[in-house]
């Protein structure tokens, strides 16, 4: 589950903030096999997309993160779940997406790292209201 400033996220909708004022997230990863997973690590990026299938991840100057964009999750335990709490700071107009992922974080593997990717989170960035 995805939680942009409080409200559930659906892939299908965008999520309006002002710029200047932090966005909360939350990611809640839960455990619905039968089984412990785990280690993994949490990662968001933001980008924007030119629609012409070209993602600009360089936002260092439109986009900064309040705490990490990279979180560490130890074993989640079946029906279990790990909440992971976040922020963003828009600080211009325009329309962002955030790539969550996560992967194994188990060095000791000798296969490459598996990933999961959730459906892109769609943020619109608008001008404080006077």
């Amino acid at each position: 589950d995805i939680l942009v400033d409080g409200k559930v996220c659906d892939c299908d909708a965008v999520v309006t903030c002002q710029v200047g004022d932090p966005v909360p997230l939350q990611v809640k990863l839960t455990n619905r096999s039968k089984h412990s997973v785990g280690p993994f690590a949490l990662t968001m990026m933001p980008y924007q997309d030119y629609q012409n299938g070209v993602h600009n991840y360089d936002l260092q100057d439109a986009i900064t993160f309040v705490g990490s964009n990279t979180f560490h999750i130890g074993t989640v335990k079946p029906t279990k779940d790990s909440v992971y709490f976040g922020a963003l700071l828009f600080l211009y107009t325009g329309d962002f997406y955030l790539n969550i992922k996560f992967h194994e974080d188990n060095c000791s593997r000798e296969l490459p790292l598996s990933w999961l990717c959730l459906p892109s989170v769609h943020i619109r960035a608008t001008e404080p209201v006077a």
